[in-house]
């Protein structure tokens, strides 16, 4: 519907808007628009008209101010900005760009509000004028065609064809139910009796959700004149809009409009000369979520506690006081002078067969774009995520999405490309509801998230039926205890059954509703309410119950992370190693290499940056004088002993914590060194040899035998030579295919082999020219080595973009500084051989729809062929394990060994399994993990007890107070200049100096030493 300029701006040649709704005026808005009104006096600005308007819905950017009728939109305004608006763009027409809308995704400055894909990927009927009118004079509303539907349904229309209207539209309640609105209005309109009433139903509570209020807000007239259309067509002499007393702005404005509409003649007596009477009462509610409920809502209407009651009688037979009573939802009303002005067939276009029309939501959560959004029904999830939200910020990923409320499901990243509807949100689990939908990142628990909307919907549970008042009450206990390590297995079925009875025996929707998160999550995300109960452990780290510190608690091997810290604060780096070497025999390695989980749950890094977790356990291992070694205990002999096969961070580490236990461990490796991938797959200037040597030689000290050179090719054969037990732990050395064809062409070469080849010693060459395919860490390392093989040009082809690599960012980052480039979005087709070139054909690629792990998925761009000639290509793009047939294991897909979960066990008695060749390839901090958890369950086989814990740092002493937290960024690493780096191997990283390392040590927040309920 095109909007017409309001009269009050009619003079103006231009009018500066500022938002008005809740969000904007919590901003500052009301100071913003005086400051404005005062700035534009003084320069005494001919045709510069400052007004305000409803809410916007784009929140998150507020305060807003839109200059019309250029378009242009500000972004986060304040009062120190409006001089330079009035003076740069006002009077010089200069618009200030540093106060425009900035993408999330490309950080390109936007002007105009008409470009943002926030607004222009919506279609706004029933926010059709937020933003646009002053919501407090009812000739705004009236120049944009306000109140000609009522004109029209009144002096044109019966009410019976009000309804057939209405019917024929597909409209449904938007207030969650989704019942068809039309025959909702046919049920009470037939229903017997002198007097009905009308109620619109305000009361949102939903946590999160602010799109009626918005509307009321910003647009009340819409509800109101489709409030008395509706009265109309069932018969209606008084209405309510039943409204919570917290949301005073729209109660204000809600209160004016009635006015103001009955002083026009749109409301009381006699309404436009057409007979029909009609009033208007504003009910503020005390806030109970359950009001919601129709029923309920009616009984607080009533001055009765709001609780609902039994149906039949529906409302429509027996409603508010006895009468025959409908009641509609904010966003149903609003749309009703819509579809009586352009009918029910233009209507009925938009949408799905069954769900027609649009469904507006409030987008909120751990999204860019946060506020409003109206979509046609069926507009797909992944849209509104990504093409109108923009995505997860902060690189994170997408997790799930709980659509319909507290009472909601959650959706995981699978379903992102579900169409948006009534059947088919149910179909999946959730509901529509009222229109909540919060996004949720990698970094939520959702068994926290069922815990607390499970806790929400039990807080304001009314208590009238047995199973919502008491079935969610177990239930919540049910999570609590599981969110606190107290849960067992059976605990996951018994949530099922009380959800299952809950929704069959409540009495109403709260009820009926309220186990939806819990039975989705569980649906969904199993895994994670196991991994709660059998290893107390939450993969977002953020269960109070199980986690003291994020950082400790994410990290593979469960290393204190901020008790190292604090000693190496306290200037005792050997301490700080003590306390390291108690979880893992490879600190220096992981001091170099580590992935570090930590830093990414680190809470520091909500403040500026995660605290260098890894860069300080480096310090701490460079800082080694033998105190760890003071109280290390080994027990005495068992008699037993244990067969390692492969010589990487896996079979190492379990060799050196069994030989702690007593038992006699043999490595077994093929490689002519120990290390594994270590030792062959990562560069030396990243992991040089002799750091690696030193750490293996601390292994072998400890009573483990390595024999390199010797390949097992046999279990039993370990058996009959009269070992105990065996632990597989080959690693992943395969490299696995592009899947093009030529890939077999000389000049093609494995990433794996190539490293390794490297690695040790032997003659590689490159050429000149040399593309990497890939995108992971061992691309990277690929890449790098090139360069230092004399490589002139080296490219990096991957498929997705930069924001999915996998590869740790400051190794691609130090790639780049070395020269190499990074080709995004690219796909190979074909390799072929061409005048002693190595021919690349490849084609670009686009993002299409997102596939089951919540990414985008790469779609050839028709037409976009090209072909590059190479001297090498390097194919990076995983490997798989080489496990030999005569070991007579179970092997999963990818030839990845079949193990429990729990305890690492093969298929074979007595033969465990671990690291990349029981996961796939993974990270040395993971493999070290794997280590750790074999040497528990081999030593319980063997007849131990399985502890491996060991206490190496001594006590600490009083700890200082943690002064207030100050924005300080991490010390800059230094490294070897690059014009110093590429003709040799040398160690790129030099590591921080005593300032540097016990400076950054003091930013750490303590989070271990937090106090909690």
């Amino acid at each position: 519907m095109p909007k017409k300029k309001p009269a009050s701006q009619a003079d103006s040649k231009c009018t500066i808007l500022v938002c008005h709704g809740t969000g904007c005026v919590s901003g500052g808005a009301f100071k913003i628009r005086e400051a404005l009104e005062k700035k534009v006096a003084e320069l005494d600005l001919k045709g510069v008209a400052v007004d305000f308007t409803g809410c916007h819905g784009f929140c998150q950017q507020g305060p807003i101010a839109v200059v019309e009728p250029e378009g242009i939109f500000y972004t986060h305004v304040t009062v120190k900005d409006v001089p330079e608006i009035v003076e740069s763009h006002l009077r010089d027409g200069k618009p200030v760009a540093r106060l425009f809308y900035r993408d999330p995704v490309s950080d390109e400055a936007i002007p105009l509000y008409k470009d943002i894909p926030f607004y222009n990927r919506q279609k706004r009927i029933i926010l059709r004028n937020c933003g646009h009118i002053n919501p407090e004079r009812i000739g705004d509303y009236i120049k944009t065609g306000g109140y000609q539907s009522l004109r029209k349904a009144l002096l044109d229309m019966t009410p019976e064809q009000v309804i057939d209207e209405v019917k024929r539209s597909g409209l449904r309640g938007r207030g969650g139910a989704g019942f068809p609105t039309g025959q909702k209005w046919e049920f009470c309109y037939k229903a017997p009796g002198d007097q009905k009433y009308m109620i619109c139903n305000a009361d949102e509570g939903d946590p999160g959700a602010f799109m009626d209020r918005s509307t009321m807000e910003a647009d009340p007239h819409t509800v109101i004149e489709g409030m008395i259309i509706a009265a109309y067509a069932i018969g209606a002499s008084e209405g309510y809009i039943y409204i919570r007393a917290e949301y005073p702005l729209a109660v204000k404005r809600v209160r004016l409009a009635l006015k103001q509409a009955e002083k026009e003649g749109f409301l009381g007596e006699n309404i436009l000369e057409s007979g029909f009477n009609f009033h208007i009462h504003v009910k503020e509610g005390a806030g109970a979520f359950v009001c919601g409920e129709e029923t309920a809502l009616m009984a607080s209407i009533e001055g009765k506690r709001g609780m609902p009651r039994p149906r039949p009688p529906f409302p429509a037979q027996s409603g508010l006081w006895g009468k025959p009573t409908n009641i509609n939802n904010v966003k149903s009303l609003a749309t009703v002078p819509v579809i009586i002005a352009n009918g029910a067939e233009w209507y009925a276009q938009i949408g799905t067969e069954k769900s027609k029309g649009t469904a507006v939501f409030a987008l909120t959560g751990k999204i860019a774009n946060s506020g409003l959004v109206e979509v046609p029904m069926g507009f797909p999830l992944q849209e509104i995520i990504y093409g109108i939200g923009g995505g997860i910020p902060n690189g994170k990923r997408f997790k799930a999405v709980q659509t319909g409320g507290p009472s909601g499901g959650c959706l995981p990243a699978s379903l992102l490309n579900l169409p948006v509807d009534y059947e088919t949100l149910a179909q999946a689990g959730s509901i529509m509801g009222s229109g909540g939908m919060v996004v949720m990142d990698e970094d939520t628990c959702m068994v926290d998230v069922a815990r607390y909307f499970l806790s929400f919907t039990q807080d304001e549970s009314c208590g009238k039926c047995v199973p919502c008042r008491l079935g969610t009450k177990q239930m919540l206990d049910i999570l609590n205890d599981i969110t606190h390590g107290r849960g067992s297995m059976e605990d996951i079925d018994l949530l099922l059954k009380l959800s299952e009875q809950i929704k069959a025996g409540s009495l109403c929707g709260l009820g009926q509703t309220a186990p939806n998160p819990v039975l989705t999550t569980i649906r969904y995300f199993r895994d994670e309410y196991e991994e709660h109960i059998k290893k107390h452990h939450c993969r977002a780290a953020v269960c109070e119950g199980l986690v003291s510190a994020p950082c400790s608690h994410i990290c593979p091997a469960g290393i204190d992370v901020p008790k190292y810290i604090r000693f190496i604060g306290e200037g005792k780096p050997a301490e700080a190693l003590a306390v390291i070497r108690e979880k893992i025999p490879f600190p220096a390695v992981c001091g170099l290499v580590c992935f570090h989980p930590c830093e990414a749950k680190c809470r520091r890094g909500q403040l500026e940056e995660a605290i260098a977790i890894r860069m300080l356990k480096g310090y701490a291992a460079k800082h080694d004088n033998g105190l760890w070694k003071e109280n290390i205990r080994t027990a005495p002999d068992t008699g037993k002993r244990v067969a390692v096969v492969g010589a990487g961070p896996a079979g190492l580490t379990a060799g050196y914590y069994l030989a702690r236990r007593g038992h006699s461990v043999t490595v077994f490796e093929a490689l002519p060194e120990p290390g594994g991938m270590m030792r062959v797959g990562i560069p030396d200037y990243r992991l040089p040899k002799d750091i690696l040597k030193s750490e293996i030689k601390e292994i072998e000290d400890a009573g483990v035998e390595i024999r390199t050179s010797t390949r097992v090719e046999s279990i039993d054969e370990l058996f009959k030579e009269g070992y105990n037990a065996v632990f597989v732990a080959t690693g992943a050395h395969q490299g696995m295919k592009i899947g093009v064809k030529g890939e077999s062409s000389r000049g093609v070469m494995d990433c794996a082999e190539f490293l390794r080849n490297v690695s040790l010693g032997k003659e590689v060459e490159v050429g000149d020219k040399v593309a990497v395919i890939g995108g992971g860490n061992a691309a990277i390392d690929a890449a790098r080595t090139a360069l230092r093989l004399g490589a002139k040009e080296v490219n990096i082809v991957y498929r997705r973009t930069r924001a999915e690599m996998p590869a740790n960012p400051e190794e691609v980052e130090e790639a780049v500084a070395e020269g190499a480039s990074v080709d995004y979005l690219v796909a190979p087709y074909r390799i072929k051989g061409h005048n002693g070139w190595v021919e690349l054909e490849s084609q670009r690629m686009e993002l299409g729809e997102m596939d089951s792990s919540g990414r985008r998925r790469p779609e050839p761009v028709e037409g976009s062929q090209f072909t590059t000639s190479y001297d090498t290509i390097i194919a990076a793009i995983g490997q798989r394990p080489e496990v030999p047939e005569r070991f007579n294991i179970s092997l999963g897909r990818g030839n990845i060994i079949e193990v429990d979960p729990d305890t690492l066990a093969t298929s074979r008695e007595g033969v465990y399994a671990g690291g990349d060749a029981a996961s796939g390839p993974a990270s040395v901090i993971e493999a070290i993990a794997a280590g750790r958890q074999a040497a528990v369950s081999i030593d319980k086989y063997l007849g131990g007890k399985g502890d491996i814990e060991e206490t190496l740092a001594p006590p600490e002493g009083e700890i200082a107070p943690l002064e207030e937290a100050e924005e300080q960024w991490r010390p800059k690493m230094p490294t070897v200049p690059v014009k110093k780096r590429l003709d040799n191997f040398n160690q790129v990283e030099l590591g921080y100096d005593d300032k540097a390392a016990i400076e950054e040590a003091k930013r750490c927040l303590r989070c271990d030493l937090e106090e909690r309920e």
